[in-house]
């Protein structure tokens, strides 16, 4: 197996990709975009690309969340600061560092009455977010907080200004965000001056899918100055010249004599094994590193990263919205492993991955949201831009199916946190080999994949899909209100969408056992794959569950959500055939579908593509079209397979106008669900103009062609995967008007399909579109 450090260095990304230094995209990169009731692991600004040290403010971290999954953490619509935290992820957040100057105070306080504790008040023009550093303003303590990161290694630098009492906190023991209840805490000054620590958390959805399990995060800090007094505290009881203290709300404070416009850099490693490798992620990543070295570094990368792929446009807005959303795809799913290669397993021991000739890991392991929806998004850019990343995704999700046996959906430090309670991971993983990235344990992962898809037996709910059995015995899996929320062995209260979702992953894999010669599962997988048809209703045309007795439901109402489908309705979900739309446009008709998809989205622009203007993650579900949520995410490109794929160019593009917008509220529609990129993801895809309604999942994948937002855009193409240096698109004409296409040619040959081979993309080569105000209707 070939070497991977996860994401190559600076230095040789640089030499693979060009210096893009000079054009300077992350000054498009807005952070704050979003920002109102958005989830944990959004707003981390100081962090590099997949990195493990996310730093943020957090407006109301520690008020936690009932469910595991609301919004919390930072709000733009707040107005004070609790303190930074420097890890974000699905149900992991913790180790806080707050300044204050003045009385100390041991606790955050609320967002109604910031004088109850250490927050402060800020003013958000004295506040900066781009990729890779922060900075604000804290109104209270006249300090001047700055953020940045290295992969494993938080920076913290405070200015303070000329004072007996400058504090700095160190809050470990309390919840942040969606990190659950803490179950242990400690907090030491050792005999060196460093602070140091862990903290234990049950998380919501750990206690779901793994009962018993936990997250543990460990954490060395060293600062550049030596304080005054220091001392420890458990919620408001403070212990002046202690150095040790254990559980819940476990603290440190350090108190300084400061002179005006004096700082005090923290430089923090962080690990998910021990407090010796959270000091050897500092040791090798930060150990000569100063502020302003790391600072650069950041941008450094991010402009590297960033520029992988290149748009030039007039329009300011949309190059916003494009590298932003494009920063959020590669801000997710973030680092697990040290620098030495140990990890977190899966039952709460430390694992090492295997080293290659020098020393160094053969690939990493990462924390990752639910893949759910993410073919739609974040796959299919990792496919084409950032393949050894998504080589990696998939060696650390076999690590877990070594380790315990089943592909995890969601992890948290190896943990089961399936989320949506399905598993879409054997669909990524077979996708990934379409699409020629080949550098994992392909038997391996053949076997994980099939197993995913067709077992039951010894099966644990971390897994995913407990109905499986329903679905490879029935064909499809039955609905009964008893089962509610839950999904169990006998069937789902989500048994459509389930039904539809592991048709698709059936197809997926079974492509994967036909590129490997295994024609028996393929034919079985096949088979499987064709499920959807089962609850295709002839008389309403419409996709409706079945009961145990296998007779449709009665009292059918198709735009009722949770009866039968997960987060989505009957409208909704009866275009949820990806692997099939050939199929599904038959059996409605080609006329039939593209007039009711049409009107689908007539009437849903007068509702913003979503839930209007109501802000909750949940807001569309009711709607015709959600596309806040992931399951409507491929709907608008379906028009290419019915015939008229000016439909798609209209509608991507209003919804790329109309959704997405550039302020806190209005960021990514205002109900949104933005998990760990997905919704910026499909943005930077629908942008470039290239998406795929399969998610790669056919043998040989093929991208559709949409409207491109951009005059030009250029794809640096990563030479150890792919054959081409870079893909050219070119559109002329193109305008806020001129959004539909006329014209393509491939490599300077006119084609009339709006379909791309994904091989001939990444073949390098130059795609050109010519666009008008007038529809090509018969293309």
């Amino acid at each position: 197996m070939r070497s991977i450090l996860g994401f190559i260095t600076v230095l040789l990304v640089s030499c693979f990709f060009g210096n893009s230094f000079g054009q300077e995209l992350t000054k498009y990169v807005d952070p704050n975009i979003g920002t109102a009731h958005s989830r944990w692991f959004f707003y981390t600004p100081a962090a590099v690309p997949f990195g493990m040290a996310k730093l943020a403010p957090s407006t109301n971290a520690h008020y936690g969340n009932e469910q595991g999954w609301e919004a919390v953490g930072y709000d733009d619509r707040d107005s004070s600061i609790e303190g930074f935290a420097n890890l974000h992820e699905f149900q992991v957040g913790g180790i806080v560092f707050a300044p204050t100057v003045g009385e100390l105070q041991t606790v955050p306080g609320d967002l109604e009455n910031p004088d109850g504790g250490y927050r402060s008040r800020f003013d958000r023009k004295n506040e900066y977010a781009t990729a890779g550093y922060y900075s604000v303003w804290l109104d209270d303590y006249k300090v001047k907080a700055e953020l940045t990161a290295t992969k494993r290694v938080g920076f913290h630098r405070y200015t303070f200004p000329e004072t007996e009492s400058a504090n700095i906190l160190f809050d470990i023991g309390n919840q942040q965000g969606e990190s659950g209840k803490v179950k242990d805490a400690e907090a030491v000054v050792t005999a060196d001056g460093r602070i140091e620590g862990y903290v234990i958390t049950e998380p919501e959805y750990v206690k779901k899918y793994q009962k018993g399990a936990d997250v543990k995060m460990y954490f060395s800090a060293v600062l550049d100055k030596k304080p005054t007094a220091y001392g420890t505290f458990k919620g408001t009881d403070i212990f002046r010249n202690e150095k040790k203290i254990n559980g819940e709300g476990a603290g440190v404070f350090l108190t300084f004599s400061t002179k005006e416009k004096e700082a005090v850099t923290i430089k923090v490693g962080l690990s998910y094994t021990s407090v010796e490798n959270a000091r050897l992620n500092l040791e090798a990543e930060a150990k000569n590193l100063t502020f302003e070295k790391a600072k650069k570094a950041s941008l450094k990368t991010w402009e590297n990263y960033l520029g992988r792929i290149k748009v030039s446009s007039d329009n300011h807005d949309n190059k916003v919205k494009f590298y932003t959303g494009l920063f959020h795809a590669l801000l997710g799913r973030g680092l697990a492993s040290d620098v030495n290669g140990a990890y977190p397993k899966n039952n709460g021991e430390v694992g090492q991955i295997a080293l290659d000739e020098k020393g160094n890991p053969i690939h990493n392991h990462y924390n990752t949201d639910a893949i759910w929806g993410a073919f739609w998004n974040l796959t299919q850019l990792w496919a084409i831009a950032y393949p050894e990343y998504y080589s990696d995704w998939i060696q650390s999700q076999l690590l877990v199916y070594k380790d315990a046996g089943w592909l995890g959906d969601g992890i948290a430090c190896s943990k089961y946190v399936s989320g949506v309670g399905t598993n879409f991971t054997s669909l990524a993983i077979a996708a990934a080999y379409n699409c020629g990235i080949r550098d994992f344990d392909v038997k391996l992962g053949y076997e994980a994949a099939l197993k995913n898809e067709i077992e039951w037996k010894g099966r644990i709910e971390g897994a995913g899909k407990m109905d499986v059995r329903q679905f490879v015995e029935r064909g499809y899996s039955p609905y009964d209100e008893r089962y509610a929320w839950v999904t169990v062995d006998e069937g789902s209260g989500f048994s459509a969408s389930h039904t539809l979702e592991y048709s698709f992953s059936s197809f997926a894999v079974a492509q994967y056992a036909k590129h490997l010669g295994k024609t028996d599962d393929y034919k079985l997988l096949s088979r499987l794959s064709g499920g959807w048809k089962l609850l295709f209703d002839e008389e309403t045309k419409l996709i409706r569950p079945r009961d145990l007795d296998g007779n449709f439901i009665q009292d059918f109402d198709p735009l009722a959500p949770w009866i039968g489908f997960q987060e989505g309705n009957a409208i909704q979900y009866t275009f949820y055939v990806p692997h099939q739309p050939e199929e599904l446009v038959k059996k409605l008709g080609r006329e039939t579908f593209n007039n009711r998809l049409d009107s689908i989205f007539i009437a849903s622009q007068k509702n913003i593509f979503g839930g209007g203007k109501e802000v909750d993650a949940f807001a569309g579900l009711k709607a015709l079209y959600n596309h806040g949520n992931q399951p409507n995410l491929h709907i608008s490109w379906l028009f290419n397979f019915s015939g008229r794929p000016d439909l798609t160019q209209k509608w991507v593009r209003a919804i790329c106008d109309e959704f997405y917008g550039t302020e806190g509220i209005h960021g990514y529609g205002y109900g949104q669900d933005e998990d760990q990129g997905q919704l910026g993801a499909w943005y930077v895809m629908a942008g470039i103009g290239l998406f795929d309604v399969k998610g790669l999942t056919a043998i040989d994948p093929e991208m559709q062609v949409g409207s491109p937002l951009f005059d030009k855009i250029t794809i640096q193409l990563n030479p150890d995967y792919y054959k081409g240096k870079q893909f050219v698109i070119e559109t002329e004409n193109n305008s806020k008007d001129n959004v539909y296409v006329q014209k393509i040619e491939l490599n300077g040959e006119v084609q009339d399909s709006p379909f791309v081979r994904f091989k001939d993309i990444v073949d390098g080569g130059k795609l050109k579109l010519n666009m008008s105000g007038t529809p090509k209707i018969n293309q």
